[in-house]
């Protein structure tokens, strides 16, 4: 899954919340494994992503699609991004329906930091990705 909708929400102990549509495979996979990882993406990722995003996991693969490398996680059950400069391990805790997106809050279990300088990629708008 691509994510755009993802914040911090607690340093101590490390908590993230992420949005997800209710008709998209993540939203399955997350009912159904409480867990997930988060990949933050560089700039450099930034048509990875665009391919990532373009495309549901059901349809395609999107790992061989975009080329992208796993990594297997140390705790939790979903790959890791082995190009992403930062990647967190999360469990589910939270899940609650806000509009057309469900909340998830996930507890960061596993971090890894790859690199500590990079530009982030941000998602602007629909097809409009940023990076500083």
């Amino acid at each position: 899954m691509t994510a755009s909708f993802l914040m911090p929400i607690s340093f101590d102990p490390k908590y993230v919340a992420i949005a997800v549509a209710e008709e998209r495979l993540t939203f399955e996979n997350l009912k159904k494994t409480k867990e997930f990882t988060l990949n933050i993406c560089s700039k450099e990722m930034k048509e990875k992503a665009i391919i990532c995003g373009s495309y549901s996991g059901r349809e395609k693969d999107k790992f061989e699609l975009a080329k992208i490398e796993r990594e297997k996680s140390k705790i939790v059950k979903p790959s890791l991004i082995k190009e992403s400069p930062i990647s967190f391990e999360c469990k589910v805790e939270f899940m609650n329906k806000f509009g057309d997106h469900w909340l998830v809050v996930g507890k960061v279990v596993e971090e890894h930091v790859r690199n500590k300088e990079f530009s982030p990629l941000l998602h602007k708008s629909k097809n409009i990705l940023l990076s500083f």
